[in-house]
């Protein structure tokens, strides 16, 4: 079902269409209605929380001075909004457990 170790959005459709009996293509669709709802929910500002698995989080990141590692010269770098996701205690477990 994997390719190369990474989890598709095509893997997540064929185990939907195995697990639910949906056709192929109306899992595919459900899994991109999933992240488009979450990527919405994100670009409009809000956190997103899946029970059990873990938070999408923004932060704003203020103003800061930067150095060019290379020239050592500094240089501001800009305010922005960065994404992080933080694990819930399930997932953390599960993932120790191997």
């Amino acid at each position: 079902m994997r390719s190369m170790n990474t989890l598709t959005r095509a893997d997540l459709a064929e185990a939907i269409n195995r697990k639910v009996g949906l056709s192929r293509s109306e899992s595919l669709a459900m899994v991109e209605s999933i992240l488009d709802h979450m990527s919405q929910a994100l670009e409009d500002g809000e956190n997103v929380k899946i029970s059990g698995f873990g938070t999408f989080l923004l932060r704003d990141k203020g103003e800061r001075i930067g150095r060019n590692p290379k020239t050592g010269i500094e240089v501001p770098i800009t305010p922005r909004r960065v994404l992080t996701f933080r694990a819930s205690q399930m997932l953390k477990e599960r993932i120790a457990k191997g």
